[in-house]
C-alpha cells in the first residue's frame, strides 16, 4: 500500500449515551481528543451517516468522521463519505479498538484484515479494499473469546481508562506525521514513546 497523505480520519465507535464510555468506542475516545486539541468539533453531516468536521493538520486539509451507524455497519458511513468527499480509501486512517493489544498499547497498520472487528469488517466488505491505514488503540482482552461482546461493551476500570487516555495522547503527538503520510517515522516514534511509558 502507497503511503499517501491522510484526507479522512475516521473514529469508530457505537453511538448514544450508552455505550459512551464503553472500551469498544477507543475510535470515538480518539476522535474527541483530537476535536479538542484542535479547537474544533463534529457536526451532523448528511452525506456520511455521521458526525464531521473539517481540519487542517500539518498544512493537509482533513476530514473527521464519527459514523452514526453502529460498529458493525461502519463500512456505510465510511463507504459515502469516500464517495462524496472523492477521497481513495488509501487516504483514509481508521482509529479504532484493539483486543490483541494491552489498554495503553496504541499501533499503526497500512493494511490487513479485521482481526474481528465488525466495523472493519464492513468497511472491507462495503469499500472493496483492505488497503487503509489503521490506528489500533489496545483495549486489552478478557481472556475467554466467549466473554469479548460483554467486555467490548462496558467501560474500562479505571486503571486500563487511564491507559487507554496515554495511548490516545501519544498518538496525538505523531498526527503530524500520519496527516503527511509518513508512517515509517510515525510508527517508529509511536511505538518508540508508548515502550518507554510503560517502562
Amino acid at each position: 500500500m502507497s503511503q499517501s497523505p491522510v484526507k479522512l480520519i475516521v473514529g469508530l465507535g457505537n453511538p448514544g449515551e450508552k455505550y459512551a464510555k464503553t472500551r469498544h468506542n477507543a475510535g470515538f475516545l480518539f476522535l474527541d481528543a483530537l476535536c479538542h486539541q484542535l479547537g474544533s468539533s463534529l457536526k451532523a453531516d448528511k452525506h456520511c451517516f455521521g458526525r464531521s468536521a473539517k481540519v487542517t493538520i500539518a498544512s493537509q486539509e482533513i476530514r473527521l468522521l464519527a459514523p452514526d451507524t453502529f460498529m458493525n455497519l461502519s463500512g456505510q458511513a465510511v463507504n459515502a463519505a469516500i464517495q462524496y468527499y472523492k477521497i481513495e480509501l488509501s487516504e483514509v486512517l481508521v482509529a479504532h479498538d484493539e483486543l490483541d493489544l494491552d489498554a495503553g498499547i496504541a499501533r499503526l497498520k497500512l493494511s490487513g484484515g479485521h482481526g474481528g472487528n465488525n466495523g472493519l469488517r464492513d468497511i472491507i466488505q462495503k469499500c472493496g479494499t483492505k488497503d487503509f491505514a489503521r490506528l489500533r488503540i489496545g483495549i486489552g482482552h478478557p481472556g475467554v473469546g466467549r466473554d469479548v461482546s460483554g467486555y467490548v461493551l462496558k467501560p474500562a476500570n479505571k486503571a486500563d481508562q487511564q491507559n487507554i487516555d496515554n495511548a490516545v495522547a501519544e498518538s496525538l503527538r505523531v498526527i503530524d506525521l500520519i496527516a503527511q503520510g509518513d508512517y515509517p517515522r510515525a510508527m517508529n516514534e509511536l511505538h518508540t514513546n508508548l515502550a518507554k511509558v510503560a517502562n
